[in-house]
């Protein structure tokens, strides 16, 4: 059950991640409703971080959750942000999968 709430706290990673990222191209009222966003999927975010460290190895759990946010926040920037895709690119994101796997295989 902990492995979901750390997914879960992945994703809301990519939340605030993209609330930050729209923050940035926003002005006035706008921005400010992207940077309350930001903060409530941050917190969100900590708060299922905190909830699965409870049970799972810190240093597991911390690297999957920033491993799910990377991934998750690079495949943002691609599909919503148009930011590039290059070879390379692609190989080290599914490098970064992959290790988050291989950990989650070889945790306890």
């Amino acid at each position: 059950m902990n492995w979901i709430i750390l997914l879960f706290a992945g994703l809301f990673e990519v939340v605030f991640a993209f609330c930050l990222g729209k923050a940035k191209s926003s002005e006035g009222q706008e921005m400010f409703v992207w940077y309350v966003g930001f903060i409530v999927a941050l917190s969100i975010s900590m708060l299922l971080l905190i909830k699965a460290t409870q049970t799972l190895p810190i240093g597991t759990a911390y690297a999957v959750w920033t491993g799910i946010g990377a991934v998750g926040t690079v495949l943002v920037g691609i599909l919503v942000f148009k930011e590039p895709v290059t070879g390379l690119r692609l190989l080290f994101l599914f490098t970064l999968i992959a290790s988050i796997i291989g950990l989650k295989v070889v945790s306890h």
